[in-house]
């Protein structure tokens, strides 16, 4: 371990060797998760010399020398954890590619579409994380049409348990199909504020990340992301 400004934070390391997103690596590090040089560490910004020995839960991390940039159809059923080894149906392991894999943020089970997976860190902590301004759609529909009076409430957003809540744009598709634009997505933030109304989801569709749209990829098929495509992703 070292001050040396020029070395990566441990948190950063983790995330560069496909264990976690950066947001994750910081907490799995303050849990005590990791160490290095068998000495545990909880503190997410010390820097890792080239020569130290990183492990998390007692196996050594290193970087994956080929980075994967995956866009996955999520269906229905599947959760996107990927720390529940005895999860019945995760969405990681639709995905045949010889790397761990993490998403960029989550899609609840009961929710379907478009979802980012890969062993880059940094690139999935500037897809997911707030302060990068990636925005997200998603198509929704619900069990009966948003009033005019709802749509304005919701768009200057509500409190619940704690947590304010607003979507960036909600706009009308017609036949109880919505368009929802966030920033943050926040644990089911839309069948939140739905439920806020008295609403229920009867089905929601991620449908763009940023630059990256679902198009015509079947559900439960996965494919690579161009070079191009994982660079117009991260600009806004």
């Amino acid at each position: 371990m070292t001050s040396d400004p020029s070395l990566p934070v441990i948190a950063k390391y983790i995330a560069s060797c496909g264990v976690a997103s950066r947001r994750a690596a910081v907490e799995l590090v303050r849990a005590g998760r990791a160490a290095v040089n068998g000495v545990s560490v909880k503190d997410p910004s010390i820097r890792i010399k080239s020569d130290d020995e990183v492990t998390v839960d007692g196996k050594t991390v290193s970087p994956e020398p080929v980075k994967y940039y995956v866009m996955l159809n999520k269906p229905r059923g599947y959760v996107c954890t990927g720390a529940d080894p005895h999860a019945k149906k995760r969405a990681v392991d639709l995905i045949d590619l010889p790397a761990r894999l993490v998403s960029a943020g989550r899609l609840d089970k009961d929710s379907e579409g478009l979802i980012i997976f890969s062993n880059d860190g940094d690139y999935i902590n500037r897809l997911a994380h707030p302060s990068f301004q990636v925005l997200k759609v998603y198509h929704v529909r619900l069990d009966r049409e948003l009033s005019a009076a709802e749509t304005a409430a919701l768009k200057k957003g509500i409190r619940d348990n704690g947590e304010f809540l607003r979507p960036e744009d909600v706009s009308p598709l017609g036949d109880r199909l919505y368009a929802f634009t966030l920033n943050e997505g926040r644990n089911r933030e839309i069948r939140r504020m739905a439920a806020f109304f008295g609403l229920e989801v009867t089905r929601l569709v991620r449908i763009s990340v940023g630059k990256l749209s679902l198009g015509a990829l079947p559900s439960g098929r996965w494919r690579l992301l161009s070079p191009a495509e994982v660079t117009a992703s991260v600009l806004v």
